[in-house]
């Protein structure tokens, strides 16, 4: 059996919960607050049910991978989240030593609740902070405090889970350059493995984007030295830089989240999930309801594919070039050639002239990679390097 596994395929598992406790003020994913009407237990029998259809197409692949996430699965009752967690494994045949991630919020999870997930296989937690400071924490309308977070990260320890990443957050309103720092220093003392670290983003049709003219947001100039301080502090604490807004201790990288920048297959399930499977490019609807309905009822004419489509070799070079381009290793020209059959410097090389010389991007032998001051204006570069039409790339990390 061990044999057949070392044969199979890799494959990503991501699985969407779409439930909270209360719906933060800055958030655009597909989520929301549940009715006390058994909907949490109907979602999960419809997710388990979702993943028993896959059976079949997914028997030539091992997923090394897994992560739960939301919305906030720990907004799930744990018997319930075990109970999914029982059923991937089931279902899939997994590798040995698999990546099993479960997102959660500081104010959702107790001791008992770590102890059971530890048990159950979870090997790697991620925590949502964003910031140690009550005020900030207030302004995002999180329900946690500082003092939450502490002790749901101590409990994790106790429950024995040694791969802890923590979310921070930089651009926040309100936030200076001094908060960021303290944050980051409060964090990197309490000696997670993993931090994410990242800007806010003001989403159309969240709250924040209703009041963006009356929040009092950090200028362009305070965030570029709240990302390039904040790199440094990371870079001091042992915390090297991988992804623009990701850093980690030597070893402890996310390897689901790899997969998304190296182009990898992932299977997305639950709503709103998106897919990257068989060269295919597909998502579910963003209705947690109707893909309810849906799985309940198999013999109904219930559509839950919202979009898919198969990815054109020049779609596959354009999202490859951006997603590999997050990555602090770049992209290689022999690999680049390996797997697409191109010069890549003869394609991109003389546009990317100029933000070398800016000193944005640096090429180092075959490899091309932006500097932090690139990876801080990254997209303003992608987008001028690249023909998004060619691209029509879903960000899985948006």
């Amino acid at each position: 059996m061990r044999r057949g596994k070392l044969n199979k395929r890799r494959l990503g598992l991501y699985l969407h919960i779409p439930f909270c406790k209360s719906k933060c003020a800055y958030c655009d994913f597909y989520s929301f607050v549940p009715g006390d009407d058994g909907i949490c237990e109907r979602y999960v029998d419809a997710l388990i049910k979702h993943m028993e259809t896959y059976k079949k197409s997914c028997s030539d692949y091992a997923p090394d991978t897994v992560f739960i996430g939301g919305g906030t699965p720990t907004a799930l009752p744990i018997d319930l989240l075990v109970e999914l967690i029982r059923a991937v494994k089931r279902s899939f045949s997994l590798t040995k030593g698999v990546e099993f991630t479960v997102e959660a919020n500081p104010a959702t999870v107790g001791l008992k609740e770590m102890k059971k997930l530890r048990r159950a296989g979870v090997n790697r937690l991620s925590m949502g902070l964003q910031s140690a400071d009550n005020y900030e924490l207030a302004t995002l309308s999180r329900l946690h405090r500082r003092q939450d977070f502490e002790e749901a990260f101590m409990n994790a320890r106790r429950a024995k889970i040694d791969n802890i990443n923590v979310d921070v957050m930089y651009g926040v309103p309100g936030q200076t350059v001094a908060s960021v720092m303290k944050t980051l220093s409060y964090v990197t003392k309490l000696g997670p493995e993993h931090i994410s670290f990242y800007n806010l983003k003001i989403e159309p049709g969240t709250p924040f984007w209703n009041m963006r003219d009356r929040l009092e947001l950090p200028g362009e100039d305070a965030e570029y030295e709240m990302y390039m301080r904040g790199i440094a502090l990371l870079a001091s604490r042992g915390y090297r830089q991988y992804e623009i807004s990701n850093f980690a201790k030597p070893g402890y990288q996310c390897m689901h989240n790899i997969k998304y920048w190296n182009c990898d297959e992932y299977l997305g399930l639950g709503a709103a999930a998106h897919s990257f499977f068989n060269g295919n490019r597909f998502s579910f609807c963003r209705d947690a309801e109707r893909y309810m309905r849906a799985l309940e009822n198999p013999d109904a004419d219930i559509r839950i594919t919202d979009s898919t489509e198969q990815i054109t070799t020049k779609e596959r070079v354009g999202e490859y070039v951006m997603l590999r381009m997050r990555l602090t290793d770049g992209i290689s020209e022999r690999e680049f050639f390996r797997l697409f059959g191109k010069d890549f410097e003869a394609m991109y090389g003389v546009r990317l002239a100029r933000y070398i010389a800016g000193g944005y991007v640096e090429k180092n032998g075959d490899r091309w990679s932006f500097t932090p001051r690139g990876m801080f204006v990254s997209n303003y570069i992608l987008s001028e390097i690249l023909d998004f039409s060619d691209v029509g790339l879903y960000d899985p990390m948006s």
